[in-house]
């Protein structure tokens, strides 16, 4: 995780992110002060249920306004494999930190990092776990077409880490495309949370619904009323006492007592307050960069 000290929601990301809030008249001081203590928060709760964080300040001497969500820039594979992305907006490129790898590579195995970042030269992009939901068993790669999701990029990351990239349009009700696959759908261990009404084409929505459920997980829907919520952007962690499912208390409160009742048949709800975060049109699952190493 990161925690932001100069954190707003940034200019460079809105145009296709949807999720996003236009510029907020709120004091920018207390705006960052808001969004720090909420990472410090959500940290602290996390680490209260048993999951290991790292936690890593940025003072934005770089000009890095959506620090707070750093899986977009790269993400950690069993059989230590980590991977470096190539970032849609300018700015996001310098996200990207050396003392964070240097952690990864002291604190567990790692055999290689691969980098793509130098695809931007080309105007090639793939944001990471925010582009792609990984099933990491049945070994797909779920991708919601956008500008941050480049056919190529993911070409070359599938044939890589040995991942089948299955693609789909989404879009909202007024058309606009989702700019992130994790906005609209979450993979956990038993069950996958899904905007399944949010794919347009009826043929591709229930060839994604049948791929998850052939993978053994119950298919949970989520309506586009819940995904303005951020419903969809969860992350299932290993805590003490089993698993969470990590989101926002926003989203949370989105679901429906039904839904609430399946998500708990396997893992616990975690519910994290971050409504100002959330002004940058990502939520907790954004906040989070999982780890999938062998600790040493």
């Amino acid at each position: 995780m990161v925690r932001p000290h100069h954190f707003h929601p940034n200019p460079q990301t809105a145009a296709d992110n949807s999720f996003q809030s236009a510029a907020t008249d709120q004091d920018a001081e207390l705006l960052a002060a808001r969004a720090r203590d909420e990472v410090t928060a959500a940290a602290a709760a996390l680490e209260a249920a048993g999951v290991i964080v790292h936690l890593f300040d940025d003072f934005s001497q770089r000009e890095t306004p959506d620090s707070v969500f750093p899986n977009n820039w790269f993400s950690t594979h069993v059989g230590g494999h980590v991977a470096i992305y190539p970032m849609y907006s300018p700015n996001r490129r310098r996200e990207r930190r050396a003392d964070v790898l240097e952690l990864l590579k002291t604190h567990y195995r790692v055999q290689d990092v691969i980098d793509y970042s130098g695809l931007e030269h080309d105007g090639l992009f793939l944001e990471g776990t925010g582009a792609m939901v990984l099933d990491h068993v049945d070994r797909v790669a779920y991708t919601a077409q956008s500008n941050r999701a480049n056919a190529v990029a993911l070409e070359r990351f599938c044939t890589h880490f040995n991942y089948e990239p299955m693609v789909f349009a989404s879009s909202d009700a007024a058309g606009r495309a989702v700019y992130h696959t994790n906005v609209i759908m979450c993979i956990a261990g038993e069950f996958a949370l899904v905007a399944l009404e949010m794919i347009p084409d009826a043929k591709r929505r229930e060839e994604i619904a049948a791929r998850l459920c052939q993978s053994g997980r119950e298919v949970i829907a989520l309506t586009e009323g819940q995904i303005q919520e951020f419903a969809g952007n969860a992350l299932e962690l290993m805590g003490r006492d089993g698993l969470v499912l990590a989101l926002s208390s926003r989203a949370c409160a989105a679901l429906s007592s039904e839904q609430r009742a399946r998500i708990e048949r396997s893992a616990r709800l975690l519910p994290l307050s971050v409504p100002t975060i959330e002004l940058a049109g990502g939520s907790v699952r954004c906040m989070l960069a999982g780890i999938h190493l062998t600790p040493r």
